[in-house]
């Protein structure tokens, strides 16, 4: 008597994408750009910032059929207790009785997201549910190759080569800002160190999203666990493939560091904007990102911020509704001066 055929289960995992890039690559414009396209999926995105006060909350579109959940307790990629928070949340989401379509992990710009993609292959009944879909790694074509190249990171994890070495899919973003020729460069470069991934160019981080969600990169990713202690090695990495979620650590370049200011009250336009342009000019190469959320005197709408090095944006943006005026700043680069930058923005509240 022959056996009876059984046809493949259908697999009703959902799908993770882990979406990485160094500081100011353009993630956060991304997932505004999903959220605003008729895409019809039920996404549910987690954030992990690296800084004292959470920005990008604020900085992300609200959407009905998209959820925001912010971590703001550490980098996921350097401690065992908040990659258990990560693994918690998304217990939660999946225990919903309405089920999600896919999962986005926004990690921070100092982010390695090996280990937080190894969060999946932890031995949880999670694993179960959820599947690593793809890491997607964003690029700044602006500036990368000068992080790519920073002999200050010898040592000690080098987060954007990291970010490069681990994509199943990298996004070159900002492609306006430089030339043909340059991009050709950078494929040359990010090809030295990724020979595998899909690479495509975007400008303001719109992309086709069939693109970067649902690639199914999933077995080539477990491929690169299996592996990836080897490759790993070869950029001076100590994260192994057989080492338990407990067991992992992520030493990021110790002079690189945030400092987040927040108060309730509005801040001086001209005299905000004036100590920005100082700040653009002066600490340009050492100020990787600032961003921010901020109340202005005399002003109805929010004003948010956006720094990469010199490139700055400060612009009106949403109406503040029935919640507290308040304002909020992160900036986070190579050896801030905490003291002076609080002194700053102190100067440039509104009396």
């Amino acid at each position: 008597m022959n056996t009876p055929f059984n046809a493949p289960t259908r697999n009703t995992k959902i799908p993770v994408t882990i979406l990485t890039g160094f500081l100011g690559a353009g993630k956060t414009t991304l997932l505004n750009y999903i959220l605003k396209e008729n895409h019809g999926r039920k996404i549910a995105v987690i954030e992990n910032e690296f800084g004292e006060v959470g920005i990008d909350g604020d900085l992300v579109l609200s959407s009905e059929t998209e959820e925001i959940y912010e971590m703001v307790n550490g980098c996921v990629c350097c401690t065992a207790e908040v990659r258990e928070d990560l693994v918690r949340i998304v217990r939660e989401l999946v225990a919903r009785p309405v089920r999600l379509d896919h999962i986005l992990i926004e990690t921070s710009g100092l982010a390695d997201p090996y280990p937080v993609a190894q969060s999946f292959f932890i031995n949880d009944p999670i694993a179960d549910e959820v599947e690593l879909d793809a890491i997607v790694t964003m690029v700044d074509a602006k500036h990368i190759a000068q992080h790519l190249e920073d002999l200050q990171l010898d040592g000690v994890d080098n987060q954007a080569v990291d970010q490069i070495v681990c994509a199943d899919r990298i996004v070159i973003n900002k492609v306006d800002l430089v030339s043909p020729d340059e991009v050709q460069i950078l494929r040359g470069k990010i090809r030295g160190l990724n020979a595998t991934a899909d690479l495509v160019t975007s400008t303001h981080a719109q992309i086709d999203l069939t693109k970067i969600l649902g690639i199914g990169a999933f077995e080539c990713t477990q491929k690169l666990m299996e592996i990836g202690a080897d490759q790993h090695d070869h950029h001076d990495h100590d994260h192994h493939a057989e080492h338990s979620i407990e067991e992992q650590d992520h030493q990021h370049d110790p002079s690189v560091s945030s400092v987040g200011i927040a108060v309730d009250g509005a801040v001086n336009l001209i005299a905000f904007h004036r100590w920005i342009s100082e700040l653009r000019s002066s600490q340009a190469d050492n100020l990787y990102r600032m961003k921010g959320v901020l109340a202005v005197a005399n002003e109805d709408q929010r004003y948010v911020l956006q720094g990469v090095h010199s490139l700055v944006e400060f612009r009106a943006s949403t109406a503040w509704g029935t919640e507290p005026r308040s304002s909020k700043i992160v900036f986070i680069g190579r050896d801030l001066d905490r003291a002076a930058l609080n002194q700053g923005f102190a100067a440039c509240l509104a009396g």
